[in-house]
């Protein structure tokens, strides 16, 4: 269980769509409301109990935790007002694409510096969670993962240049499988379904599918395999997606678009 309390908060400096899974991913794991502070400009409804500030001048108190969730563009304008509302040794999680370590180190000195990327499943403790982190103490690392696990699963990356490749695959991901979800109801469309049944179909067939992944011993292709009859329903549309590695090669086309944009935000 995580530490926080409304004697030991966690701040978060930033809390659109990302920030506000994780709030919500906490809460609903049962954390008491008054151990989160949320500094961020927007006028949006946070559940009862957790405060709210408009501006990081309005709150007085410092922090020993916080979460960064603003966009990466505006952290180096921000961050001397963030640094002032953490301890000297506070913890501070990055969830920000692009933004290295170095560069929240410079920004935030004598800080334990760690960034985590997560996705939007956080709000239902179902997130993959990307962490790195400088070399440390087991004990220490074990900490971090008993404060996120809440959210999801935890999964090191030793090396941090691949942290574009986590945000490419786990933290945009998500975006990805809507749209496949989405082509399949359109396709369902095109084949005569009703709209409404062509998307409850997608939906239910989706979920069930990765329900059975993730708990099955098997790999998604023996999963597959398994689906599939010789001759069949289902190797005729495998023919189509496997047709000269066709979607293979989109899927590696998409995730590397994204990689690259995680880098050149760092550039920038």
């Amino acid at each position: 269980m995580t530490d926080l309390s409304p004697d030991n908060p966690l701040l978060f400096f930033g809390c659109g769509n990302m920030g506000r899974a994780m709030l919500d991913g906490w809460l609903r794991s049962g954390i008491n409301p008054a151990a989160f502070i949320i500094v961020d400009p927007a006028a949006a409804e946070y559940p009862t109990g957790v405060q709210h500030f408009t501006d990081a001048a309005l709150y007085a108190g410092q922090v020993s935790t916080a979460v960064i969730a603003v966009k990466p563009q505006m952290f180096p304008q921000l961050a001397p007002r963030l640094s002032a509302l953490l301890h000297p040794d506070a913890r501070a999680i990055s969830v920000m694409a692009g933004v290295r370590r170095d560069q929240l180190a410079d920004a935030l000195p004598g800080r334990q510096i760690i960034r985590l990327m997560p996705n939007l499943a956080a709000a239902l403790g179902k997130s993959p969670l990307g962490l790195c982190a400088a070399q440390q103490a087991a004990a220490s690392r074990l900490a971090i993962e008993e404060l996120v696990s809440p959210l999801g699963t935890p999964v090191w990356i030793e090396d941090e240049a691949l942290m574009d490749a986590v945000t490419a695959l786990a933290g945009s991901g998500p975006a990805f499988v809507y749209r496949f979800i989405e082509a399949l109801s359109r396709a369902g469309e095109a084949l005569g379904l009703d709209p409404d049944i062509a998307s409850k179909l997608a939906m239910a067939m989706v979920d069930g599918a990765v329900d059975l992944a993730a708990n099955s011993d098997l790999s998604p292709q023996e999963l597959a395999t398994r689906v599939t009859s010789p001759g069949g329903t289902t190797a005729a549309g495998l023919a189509v997606l496997d047709a000269d590695e066709a979607l293979a090669m989109l899927v590696g086309d998409t995730l590397r678009a994204a990689r690259d944009r995680g880098v050149e935000l760092a550039k920038s």
